[in-house]
């Protein structure tokens, strides 16, 4: 593949150098074209992916639990660690494989894509793996302390060890799906993430109760049908990425310390993120416990609201993110910071909506799960307070990503502790402290929001975000 060169014209971008084929038109919009419209267009496919993702999961539970409730509390043991991988690869890692081809693409280093690609490959196995020894040696231990005894704990062995035993194949293809929507093309994972969901729906019941041929697995059934569904995403991805680079030859696998480190400064934060994330939701539903089991399950609906949030956000913060990157590295600063601000705005106003609604009517939202009226007297409270936050969270989210997409993750980083800090701290001291009610869990969760929205705001506005990044001269649209 030749080198590309980008030059910015009265007409926008052309391509000079050794390759003579015009810039494909995806990425030519990604660089000069309607920002709104470009960034829609690359939300829309990764929102699929993760409703996918959720409506496999849905399936997964409702297959596992006609197993009994001794298989279902054992998967649920299992969940939060599975869970904890697909965060990290996908929006962890995966950032920083998105970003770094990004604005590679953008400063015409079209040759170091292949090279980066070949580095996603290497993360993931050296990753997965890794998570793979840890989670089969730990796993007894593990499910034990948190509770899990007798048939509960040997469901979740079983399912653990089938599931980690094959969680290389999501690292893989997590990364790989994150390095094409990198490239602009959030198209493909897309629509392999909904074929894996069409084979995964009618075969993991096959593989869970035996059809035919196949013997009943039971609970390992479950995880069996997960590593096929990602073996066969690994495979797909692998087979599109080799036709990409066909004209380059073979692929170099040799490690780059440069790439590596390229990857993982954006990746890494972005992974303890996640991290930091997870550490608050358990605790804040610790600090729920200690209201009683209807405060529990108010704080449990109240919060899934959150939850819901995610498709959107996630889409619409990928698609911040590779356009960030392409025109930070292509020196079009002024571009890549509109683009942050709108999906900033955008974000908001999706997120907003129904964080108002529901804090007006919160019985819209928690009638759906439960007619107890403890149970909707607390939510009701609880989504009173936090629901016109919802903007705020949506602000911190997306310009965080955008931050990531210039190759700049301390600020990010910053802001989602400092919400972590103030949630936890703030309702640690009211709750445990001073004795206030289940409503100060609410002004803590919304006040560590606020502070990750500010400090995500203030760095972008400030141009913290920026520094580092070639500039050059041309028009913004």
């Amino acid at each position: 593949m030749g080198r590309l060169h980008i030059s910015r014209t009265e007409g926008g971008v052309s391509v000079d150098g050794a390759d003579p084929s015009p810039r494909p038109r995806p990425e030519r919009s990604l660089l000069d074209g309607s920002v709104l419209r470009s960034l829609i267009g690359l939300a829309l496919p990764t929102m699929t992916v993760i409703l996918a993702q959720i409506g496999v999961g849905v399936a997964e539970i409702f297959y596992i639990g006609r197993l009994g409730t001794s298989a279902l509390a054992g998967a649920s043991l299992v969940f939060p660690f599975y869970m904890l991988m697909t965060t990290m690869s996908a929006g962890g890692l995966g950032s920083g494989i998105a970003s770094a081809v990004a604005r590679a693409i953008g400063a015409g280093r079209t040759e170091q894509v292949q090279r980066i690609f070949a580095h996603a490959v290497l993360t993931a196995l050296a990753v997965g793996l890794a998570f793979t020894i840890i989670m089969i040696a730990a796993a007894s231990w593990l499910y034990a302390s948190l509770g899990g005894e007798g048939a509960v704990h040997d469901a979740a062995l079983t399912y653990s060890n089938i599931v980690f035993a094959g969680v290389t194949f999501l690292w893989i293809s997590n990364l790989l799906g994150a390095a094409f929507r990198g490239m602009g093309n959030a198209m493909l994972p897309a629509r392999i993430a909904l074929i894996g969901a069409a084979f995964l729906i009618p075969v993991s019941p096959a593989l869970i109760f035996g059809f035919g041929p196949i013997p009943a697995m039971g609970i390992g059934g479950a995880g069996l049908a997960i590593i096929l569904y990602q073996a066969g995403a690994t495979l797909a991805l692998l087979v599109f990425w080799r036709k990409t680079q066909a004209a380059a030859g073979s692929i170099d696998f040799r490690p780059d310390r440069a790439i590596f480190a390229d990857i993982l400064r954006v990746g890494v934060p972005s992974s303890l993120n996640a991290l930091q994330a997870s550490l608050m939701s358990v605790v804040l539903t610790g600090l729920a416990a200690r209201f009683g089991d209807d405060a529990l399950a108010a704080y449990g609906i109240a919060s899934r609201l959150d939850s819901m949030m995610v498709p959107v956000l996630f889409g619409l913060a990928s698609a911040v993110l590779t356009m960030v990157g392409m025109n930070a590295g292509a020196g079009n600063i002024a571009r890549a910071g509109r683009i942050a601000w709108t999906g900033a705005a955008a974000g908001m106003v999706v997120t907003g909506l129904p964080g108002i609604l529901f804090a007006i009517w919160p019985q819209l939202w928690l009638g759906l799960f439960s007619a107890d009226p403890a149970v909707l007297a607390e939510g009701s409270a609880y989504l009173h307070i936090t629901g016109p936050f919802y903007p705020a969270m949506a602000l911190g989210f997306i310009l965080s990503f955008a931050a990531q997409g210039a190759g700049h993750s301390f600020w990010p980083t910053v802001a989602v502790t400092a919400r972590l800090l103030c949630a936890v701290g703030l309702g640690w001291i009211a709750i445990v402290t001073l004795g206030l009610g289940f409503a100060a869990l609410g002004v803590a969760t919304a006040t560590g929001v606020v502070a990750y929205g500010i400090i995500c705001a203030l760095a972008m506005r400030s141009g913290a975000v920026w520094h580092g990044q070639p500039r050059r001269q041309g028009r913004s649209r």
